[in-house]
């Protein structure tokens, strides 16, 4: 089976690769051509327009940024054309009625369409160890579940199109939020004069405990947020798709919404390539002229 990759950026490469390791035969595209520069080192075919990298293949896996960007790759005039015969696999996050919008389209062209959400980051990419998150009818999950383990070793069949996206940008909510409240928490602390390694202490041994904090802690206290795996603009992306979903569901949501607003602060303060712990910054500067 050939597979086209569309989508090669921080999640995507890693992802890519893991196929060609595999001996996969891989087709990819990607809009800024220059990301798929180590993929074509590894022998991969390189194409310029996402219609022949669809062409060329029966499985065409999407890890593009946002719903907007897999409308202009994969369902402008002439790709959709193409899509006859393929089996599309969405795994970037988008909302669930964007998934399954976007799952219309593709049957309309004469395709198959699933989600294959992830969650985990560059590390997890590389090493096969993302949490792999199916929505499909369990005849496609199995058929394409060899192919979902190269990225994940249990991927999990979530439901129908739309429930792993669901659980996808549940699962983000709980990233900004709970980055946030240790971010307030920590500030909180050092600002009280208790010494950060006591609150660390305490907080490891206990129930609130996250491994997310200790991931984080040390970009926060070094105030060093570069080479991020998960950068600002992208959590605040998905924050914004969580809401836009959660809208229509009677929840009641000040407490994101005010994540939000910290996360657009950051990006404001030109932390939007930055590593989203940057989210520290502008709690600790909040009161300092940036708002109150």
């Amino acid at each position: 089976m050939k597979v086209a990759f569309l989508g090669t950026g921080l999640m995507g490469l890693p992802m890519a690769q893991r196929l060609l390791a595999a001996d996969i035969q891989l087709v990819a595209y990607n809009r800024t051509p220059e990301k798929l520069a180590p993929l074509q080192a590894a022998g991969a075919e390189i194409v310029t327009h996402p219609r022949h990298a669809i062409r060329a293949a029966e499985c065409v896996i999407l890890m593009l940024t946002n719903a907007s960007a897999i409308y202009n790759v994969l369902l402008s005039d002439t790709a959709w054309q193409t899509l006859e015969g393929r089996t599309i696999i969405q795994m970037g996050t988008i909302t669930p009625t964007e998934s399954q919008e976007i799952r219309d389209a593709v049957v309309a062209g004469g395709g198959e369409y699933l989600e294959a959400p992830v969650l985990g980051s560059i590390p997890e990419a590389k090493a096969g160890k993302l949490s792999v998150m199916v929505g499909a009818e369990p005849e496609q999950y199995e058929c394409h579940l060899k192919l979902l383990e190269h990225f994940g070793t249990e991927p999990l069949l979530i439901g129908p199109v739309g429930s792993a996206a669901a659980l996808k940008l549940a699962l983000n909510q709980l990233i900004a939020s709970l980055t946030t409240s240790f971010a307030l928490s920590l500030a909180f602390v050092q600002r009280q004069g208790v010494d950060v390694d006591v609150f660390m202490q305490i907080l490891r041994d206990s129930p609130l405990y996250a491994p997310t904090f200790d991931k984080k802690l040390q970009r926060m206290l070094d105030g060093n947020y570069a080479d991020p795996n998960f950068p600002t603009k992208h959590l605040l992306k998905d924050t914004e798709l969580f809401i836009s979903e959660a809208k229509s569901l009677s929840l009641d949501l000040s407490s994101i919404k005010g994540v939000r607003q910290i996360l657009q602060t950051a990006v404001k303060m030109s932390f939007g390539y930055d590593d989203y712990s940057s989210l520290f910054s502008v709690i600790k500067e909040w009161g300092e002229g940036i708002g109150e």
